[in-house]
């Protein structure tokens, strides 16, 4: 047995000896090969999103926007180191940002989180000679600047260029909140657009508006767009006088593309309703009301209408011209969030958004709302329904059956007074006056009754 265990080691030590040693590299590669236990790398990574995720909900993130946001960024934010994580958010809280903006301006660009770009900009926005510069602006310059790799200097040395033609501090600081982007415009593209306007003319306190009202101009060529556009303002008609008079009051004018107001004027001369709502379209000039029905087909847009569907709720309603756009933006608001109806049901009643909100649109929602919890309703009652039946018509069918409702409805209701047109006895004042009688006519009268 003995002899057995000496041959085997000795015919092993042969085959080793055999074979060629190690060098230095085959065991670096060797050893770097060895794979990473994955359930070790997947608890500390664990552990660092967990630590993220609670220093965020510390500076007020919302919960609900965690899991997407830590899931969209994990390598930018497991490549930061957490004590610099806490400083960035720290010193962006020093900045005092509204916390919507700030939750949007991190989810957005989340690259605003490094610390060395922070202390950058927080030694930069003392150095930018403003009394004061507001969260918003910072806001904007932040997000600009860490996208397109600005430095302090560069919004210094546009600032000054702005200062040099006249504009106030006011004006400025909208500037670089509404647009960021000027600053990679150089001083001649900037001194041409404020030449532009120069030329209409609008000067003065007149321009200071205009740029503090609507910075974005700024971003718009002169001989491709500017330019063309006051010229088709000239050809529908209009003075160089009222075009400065109406860039003057908004200067969100500018914004329109070549063709839209003719567009929007041409849908006004179609429209079909009472001669009484088509003066008060027209009550402040055929171009103010173009600009209106511009207003107007932009926002349906952004809520998801094509450009010809907006047109159409528009010449089907003209009523919703009359009403401000905040009244419109409140109607449609409540059409989704408290009605919970998709916004596109106002292809099929367009007549929603040219309604009272508050007399009607308010008071009918509360009644059927108060009916369908009570299960009143015999079946579901849509947005038609809630909106085309004459004032009437609505009380007859729902809030007479029900006298509880009355409360709701406003004007039909028992507890409300109804004015009269006139004061009591004014009908006396008009009674036609009797003439005098005298004893002749007295005589005459007897004669005749006794004939």
């Amino acid at each position: 047995m003995t002899m057995l265990v000496r041959l085997t080691t000795r015919t092993s030590l042969r085959h080793l000896k055999k074979q060629t040693p190690f060098s230095s590299d085959q065991t670096y590669r060797y050893f770097s090969t060895i794979p990473i236990n994955p359930r070790f790398s997947q608890q500390s990574h664990y552990r660092n999103q967990i630590s993220i995720a609670h220093l965020l909900q510390r500076y007020g993130f919302p919960s609900s926007l965690l899991h997407s946001f830590l899931s969209k960024n994990s390598r930018f934010l497991l490549q930061s180191n957490l004590s610099d994580m806490k400083k960035s958010l720290g010193i962006l809280f020093s900045f005092q940002i509204p916390q919507k903006e700030l939750v949007s301006l991190v989810c957005e660009c989340p690259g605003v989180l490094a610390c060395d770009f922070l202390k950058k900009w927080e030694m930069g926005f003392a150095q930018l000679g403003l009394s004061r510069v507001s969260p918003l602006m910072i806001k904007s310059v932040l997000e600009h600047s860490r996208r397109f790799e600005i430095n302090p200097d560069g919004v210094i040395k546009t600032l000054e260029v702005l200062r040099g033609l006249g504009f106030s501090e006011g004006s400025l600081s909208r500037v670089f909140e509404g647009f960021p982007g000027v600053t990679l415009m150089n001083e001649r593209e900037i001194r041409r657009r404020i030449e532009f306007l120069m030329e209409i003319p609008i000067s003065g306190d007149e321009l200071d508006w205009v740029l503090r009202c609507f910075p974005e101009f700024l971003g718009f060529g002169v001989e491709d767009r500017l330019k063309p556009l006051v010229s088709e303002f000239k050809a529908l008609g209009f003075n160089n006088d009222l075009i400065r008079r109406e860039i003057g009051r908004d200067p969100r004018i500018l914004s329109m593309e070549l063709g839209e107001l003719s567009r929007c004027l041409e849908l006004l001369r179609t429209l079909k309703c009472r001669e009484a709502i088509k003066e008060k379209i027209f009550s402040e000039g055929e171009f103010r009301a173009g600009f209106e029905v511009k207003l107007r087909v932009d926002y349906f847009c952004r809520q998801g209408f094509t450009r010809r569907e907006a047109f159409e709720v528009l010449w089907k309603e003209p009523r919703s011209i009359i009403y401000k756009m905040e009244d419109i933006e409140k109607k449609v608001e409540f059409l989704v969030n408290r009605m919970n109806i998709n916004v596109r049901c106002l292809l099929d009643v367009p007549e929603y958004v040219g309604v009272n909100f508050d007399k009607q649109i308010v008071p009918r929602f509360n009644v059927i709302e108060y009916l369908r919890s009570k299960d009143g309703l015999g079946s579901q009652v849509g947005l038609r329904a809630l909106i085309k039946p004459s004032r009437l018509k609505f009380y007859n069918l729902f809030v007479k059956p029900y006298p509880e409702c009355e409360n709701f409805f406003g004007r039909y209701s028992g507890d409300v007074e109804v004015k009269s047109r006139h004061p009591v006895g004014l009908w006396k004042l008009f009674k036609p006056q009797s003439p005098p009688t005298s004893k002749e006519d007295v005589k005459n009268m007897k004669l005749f009754m006794e004939s």
